[in-house]
């Protein structure tokens, strides 16, 4: 029975039948669904697996408390060329996002009933395929190494950029664009002037953070062969070398944490 206000005091009120049964038959079409899915679950689940679980959790971490710290020199320049497939593909995504982000934006696409279209439905592609799935594509393609990886990332930070770009877009003062565009200024010193100033701050607090993020997935996507520090991790544990695991795990935790402060002090310098 839901509280109402009056007088600064408050009542109840009885709920009509109607509105009761509804809500019992939502929580009970709630609860249906959420067993179905546990019983699904629970059939695919080898349970002896999870029983076990927590000792082989515990071996494991055993296994990697001894470092093996002289492996540190084999990792260092698959970190930085992880690193690299993060800045290259962002600056790619960043290059073919933009142009996109305009045509993409109602206020600013030259055709809303053909361009509009097709520059949203590149960047909701990119944004529907993981860029692991990118990444194992293009490894087909290119083969492995870093050419792959680079692109993956690119690919798939295309889709992000676009999508909250165009939204910045659309969400510019309209006032300012009408006062360039009064002065009798051309379309090209429109954007120029009444747009790409209101966006700036945006277009940079979202190319850095999606350059923080592709820090991350360019450690992932060597896993299936294109390139960085993924290949080695991958080739640690199919050899169950767990002290050279530590290792790799310690080198990307670092690598995060400065692309963090990174990330948040040129967003500060900037914004």
């Amino acid at each position: 029975m839901p509280v109402l206000e009056q007088n600064d005091r408050r009542i109840w009120k009885r709920r009509d039948r109607a509105t009761q049964m509804r809500i019992w038959l939502t929580w009970l079409v709630g609860v249906s669904i959420l067993m179905l899915c546990w019983e699904y679950i629970s059939r695919q689940t080898m349970w002896i697996f999870v029983l076990d679980a927590p000792q082989q959790a515990f071996d494991m971490a055993a296994r990697m408390s001894n470092p093996r710290w002289e492996y540190t020199e084999v990792i260092l320049v698959p970190m930085w060329d992880t690193i690299n497939i993060a800045t290259l593909g962002t600056l790619l995504a960043i290059g073919v996002a933009v142009p996109m982000a305009f045509l993409a934006a109602h206020n600013t696409t030259p055709s809303r009933a053909l361009i509009r279209p097709l520059a949203l439905g590149v960047i909701v592609t990119s944004r529907s395929i993981n860029a692991l799935i990118w990444a194992l594509l293009l490894v087909l393609i290119f083969g492995p190494g870093l050419l792959a990886g680079v692109i993956a990332i690119a690919l798939r930070s295309i889709g992000f950029i676009g999508k909250l770009l165009y939204e910045a877009i659309e969400e510019i003062d309209p006032r300012q664009v009408e006062a360039v565009r009064a002065t009798g200024a051309k379309p090209a010193q429109v954007l120029a002037y009444g747009v790409v100033p209101q966006i700036m701050p945006a277009f940079a607090g979202i190319s850095v953070y999606r350059w923080d993020t592709n820090i991350r997935e360019a450690t992932i996507i060597g896993l299936v062969g294109a390139g960085g520090i993924g290949i080695q991790l991958q080739s640690s544990v199919n050899s169950l070398a767990w002290n050279q695991v530590s290792i790799i795990f310690m080198a990307i935790l670092l690598t995060v944490l400065v692309s963090e402060w990174v990330s948040a002090r040129v967003r500060h310098a900037i914004i």
